[in-house]
């Protein structure tokens, strides 16, 4: 079975979010997408953050009974800041008889080199990039291990999503229906 891991703070999980996964399960050989919530990515520090557990729950929510959708706490109880690399090879030793590939936004392909042990991740799970926009091209795209998917450059901001909660304007068509009402509901991201 082909897993994609699609890593991210998910603070909150948006419509974004939700059609790069649809568009990678439709166009690869991938099964199942686990979109990984991270606690803390070691590249940003961001105060706005919510708990771990409030994030994972918007995930799920958003995911509702989509079976080719899982959510996963496994970075949870990793040693933090927790690297991409960690998490893969804990993942692969847990599930051998699941391939893992690693789902990232083109963006993200001109730092990837700066990922620890970014020549393992690429060797032993590949790549599966989503277009970004304003992205650069990378010499990475050509490697074999890395397959470009097409997909809308969709550009929604978690920082937009707060910022209009904030504001007491609505967040309709930009998360998911369950996740408009977690947020309301729990008053996630008022202050």
């Amino acid at each position: 079975m082909e897993i994609g891991l699609f890593f991210g703070s998910f603070n909150p999980i948006h419509a974004g979010h939700m059609i790069i996964a649809s568009l990678v399960k439709e166009t690869t050989d991938v099964d199942e997408i686990w979109f990984i919530v991270s606690p803390q990515n070691p590249f940003k520090k961001n105060k706005n953050l919510l708990h771990e557990f409030d994030r994972l729950d918007m995930v799920n929510a958003a995911i509702g009974d989509d079976y080719q959708f899982r959510s996963s706490d496994v970075e949870f109880n990793m040693p933090r800041p927790s690297y991409t690399i960690d998490t893969l090879t804990f993942l692969q030793e847990k599930h051998p008889e699941k391939k893992f590939h690693l789902i990232i936004g083109e963006d993200n392909l001109e730092s990837f080199p700066k990922w620890k042990n970014h020549e393992k991740i690429l060797e032993h799970f590949g790549l599966i990039v989503y277009p970004r926009p304003h992205s650069k091209e990378s010499q990475l795209s050509k490697f074999e291990n890395v397959r470009m998917i097409e997909a809308p450059e969709v550009d929604i901001s978690a920082t937009l999503i707060r910022k209009l909660i904030k504001e007491g304007k609505s967040i309709k068509y930009l998360v998911p229906d369950a996740v408009v009402e977690m947020i309301q509901t729990k008053g996630f991201f008022k202050d």
